[in-house]
């Protein structure tokens, strides 16, 4: 089993997932402010509510009260906390000269330096980090969730207890590097943990059925 068959059985099965939804880069990075703990239902209506008002950019969202952009973003959850956030990312993109223009914060440094700064901004880990690297900025930078890595404990490719770096570097060793397809696999992984590699996983209709050790282990309990 390789880490592209899953892939194809995934692609095969659920076709491409046109992510991430968003019409700019800088939505795209709100977004994945936004969405940390809570459903991406949440998330549209609070960038919604944001584009209704004219706040959807670097300079609006800095120039609102805290108390105005919390009220907008509120559908999202956390809505103090994801304030404070937001206007942080703001405030780097502000202070990197590209307020009006978030795209270019791809051509600014290598992706591992970019990367690294963006790991300083308040309230940006790993995962949303490799979200604005990979979705907003189409830089190939894996992004590793719980979804990935439920599925591949369950797949026998890890252990489960290893850190994000070290799953990141099995998907950057063992796939091209080529955010398009970072980009898809990432989106599959996701559509196979919502509608089968559940807690209480669905195997009899999964796609990868035949490849997965713990599927053929719960069929001869």
């Amino acid at each position: 089993m390789t880490w592209m068959a899953i892939h194809d059985a995934l692609f095969d099965h659920f076709g491409p997932q046109h992510w991430w939804p968003g019409e700019t880069s800088f939505e795209v990075m709100v977004g994945a402010v936004l969405t940390q703990n809570t459903a991406w239902t949440n998330v549209e209506r609070a960038i919604a509510a944001l584009q209704a008002n004219t706040a959807l950019s670097v300079t609006a969202i800095l120039t609102l009260s805290d108390s105005a952009l919390a009220s907008l973003i509120r559908p999202a959850g956390y809505f103090n906390v994801k304030t404070r956030r937001l206007k942080a990312l703001c405030q780097f993109l502000a202070d990197s000269g590209i307020a009006y223009h978030p795209q270019q914060l791809a051509t600014q440094t290598p992706l591992p330096e970019l990367r690294k700064r963006l790991l300083t901004v308040h309230g940006i880990g790993e995962e949303t980090a490799d979200s604005i690297l990979l979705y907003a900025l189409n830089l190939p930078s894996f992004v590793v969730d719980a979804y990935t890595r439920r599925s591949f404990t369950r797949l026998g490719l890890l252990a489960g207890n290893e850190s994000y770096a070290t799953i990141q570097g099995h998907f950057h060793t063992a796939l091209p590097t080529d955010h398009a397809l970072f980009n898809e696999f990432h989106a599959l992984i996701v559509a196979l943990g919502k509608h089968y590699c559940r807690p209480k996983p669905r195997c009899a209709d999964c796609p990868l059925l035949s490849l997965c050790p713990h599927a053929k282990h719960l069929s001869l309990r």
